[in-house]
């Protein structure tokens, strides 16, 4: 008997779907003074942080210094005949710039040559996200391994930008690798309670906003900065673009720095960047939590009810 009511005693209680998300919160977070702090007390005095060199990538990770920066965001040339105004993606053509560079070598090594170079640049606690779509995936995965990363995640990034096929199925997705110099000691900050590697975020162009054709929506970059990085961590970019890794990075509290080829898209990026105050997009913990939380509430509202009566119901008083 005594065996039995033990046993019952010990019993955990019901599993509740979606419970754990909502009482979730991440191991590392910073207040907004704190991010502050940490951001204008950091240093990287072996290379001009916050500033975008107009050069070759490859070139220009030669003269870097090794064990430099602390997260990487790499968004490479598609290796296609790719301008970005073509009629079938509906743009208008005036509004693109005339920016994208396609690779003049053998994409193969032109890949192996900047990928082993990041890694030299690399701390050994930093992680790298690397996109590819899928017609040169295979050059990209060969460059990680002979540059000797380590694969921690391959992520789908799942977004409508295909045209219209009739013989195949219509592209609407896009590869992001996690690499990480070293696995056994590379940062990953746990965001979310069940953070999956397939990310469903749209782009979001404003109307009669010059763009370059290959941008990559903010939401994506600050993804990546935030899952792996702290506040006043060095986000390097060998492929600036039209400059959004530098964008995300100052608005939550990270210092930069990276190449671009193309000086065309000089007065696009600086103007990007000038927009933008230091922290104006970094979110408080309490912020970060509501959101999580609201999410949630749509997702298990019978996984809430029964947080709010453990709480008793403080939560819904506090919001």
């Amino acid at each position: 008997m005594g065996g039995d009511s033990n046993r019952k005693g010990s019993r955990r209680k019901k599993y509740v779907p979606g419970l754990a998300c909502i009482k979730f919160s991440p191991d590392d977070y910073w207040s907004p003074d704190e991010a502050q702090r940490l951001y204008e007390g950091s240093r990287h005095p072996s290379l001009d942080q916050d500033t975008i060199r107009f050069e070759d990538c490859i070139q220009g990770m030669e003269r870097m210094l090794p064990n430099t920066v602390d997260l990487v965001v790499a968004d490479p040339p598609f290796g296609i005949d790719f301008s970005g105004k073509e009629a079938v993606y509906n743009r208008n053509q005036d509004l693109v710039v005339d920016s994208y560079q396609e690779v003049d070598a053998d994409y193969g090594e032109f890949t192996e040559r900047w990928m082993a170079l990041l890694h030299k640049v690399m701390k050994p606690q930093a992680t790298a996200y690397v996109f590819s779509g899928w017609n040169h995936l295979e050059d990209v995965l060969r460059g990680a391994r002979l540059g000797g990363f380590t694969t921690i995640n391959h992520i789908i990034w799942k977004y409508q930008f295909g045209v219209f096929t009739k013989k195949k199925f219509v592209t609407s997705h896009y590869h992001v690798l996690l690499l990480a110099k070293d696995p056994n000691k590379y940062y990953f900050n746990k965001m979310e309670h069940y953070p999956l590697d397939v990310w469903d975020i749209k782009r979001k162009y404003k109307a009669g906003e010059a763009k370059n054709g290959t941008t990559l929506p903010l939401e994506v970059v600050k993804r990546c900065i935030v899952f792996s990085s702290k506040p006043g961590d060095l986000v390097f970019d060998p492929f600036m673009g039209m400059g959004t890794t530098a964008v995300a990075a100052k608005g939550i509290w990270r210092h930069f720095f990276g190449f671009e080829k193309n000086e065309n898209l000089k007065h696009l990026i600086d103007e990007r960047i000038t927009k933008i105050t230091p922290g104006e997009e970094y979110a408080s913990l309490e912020e970060r939590i509501r959101e999580i939380r609201d999410e949630a509430r749509k997702k298990y509202p019978l996984a809430y009810k029964v947080f709010l009566k453990e709480s008793g119901g403080r939560i819904d008083a506090e919001s």
